[in-house]
């Protein structure tokens, strides 16, 4: 996202961005807080969880073409959703305060940011589908293309039980729905470690929603 902004114009708001190092399960923003800060992902990956009595469900994902904090930006009592790190690395951060102001001189930062809630937007309307019409199977395949489209590697450390949190399910259905595509040479998971052999099988083995979502990031 910040490569998109015109180097000259937006000197002054790039200065003030400073590097942060984010950890695994690090939670950046709580339901209904207001975080002090918004974030732009380098090489780490950030969820987006929507948050209930009985547990979370991951409802978007930001790396390096989005930001995290838009709730924030636009000056909301309160986030929607929590903000947790799901994959380790850095980020550009500075505060919601300067970030706003920013905002109302510098048109081109408003129109990657509302690109970027556009994108949110959309995002979360297509996994709540996609939870209610897909098997897990296709649903786990969605998801780890979508993580290595953000991490930008076909290996990522993940353990059952995050990946579960992740999808809304229990930790012996990720067992289950990781088995099948194991089998057929398409990932392989030990050790808390995932990988991914063959990324156009799992493709072809993911539900229609990775390439709406995937059209959603590259047109907007």
């Amino acid at each position: 996202m910040l490569a998109a902004l015109p180097q000259k114009e937006s000197r002054r708001f790039l200065s003030s961005l400073t590097t942060v190092e984010l950890s695994l399960g690090q939670v950046l923003c709580k339901q209904g807080t207001t975080s002090r800060y918004v974030y732009f992902p380098n090489d780490c990956t950030v969820s987006l969880l929507a948050v209930a009595d009985r547990g979370a469900l991951e409802v978007g994902l930001v790396g390096a073409e989005g930001m995290v904090g838009i709730a924030a930006a636009l000056g909301a009592s309160g986030s929607p959703l929590r903000a947790m790190v799901q994959g380790a690395g850095s980020a550009m951060r500075t505060t919601a305060s300067r970030f706003r102001r920013e905002l109302e001189r510098n048109r081109r930062l408003r129109l990657e940011m509302d690109r970027c809630a556009h994108v949110a937007m959309a995002t979360a309307m297509q996994v709540a589908v996609c939870n209610k019409q897909h098997v897990l199977e296709a649903r786990l395949a969605r998801w780890l293309l979508m993580t290595r489209d953000r991490m930008t590697s076909d290996e990522f450390p993940f353990t059952q039980q995050f990946i579960a949190l992740m999808l809304g399910v229990r930790r012996t259905g990720v067992t289950i729905a990781a088995g099948a595509p194991q089998r057929r040479g398409l990932i392989r998971y030990r050790r808390g470690r995932m990988q991914i052999l063959d990324r156009q099988r799992l493709r072809a083995a993911s539900c229609s929603c990775y390439d709406v979502i995937r059209r959603l990031e590259t047109s907007s």
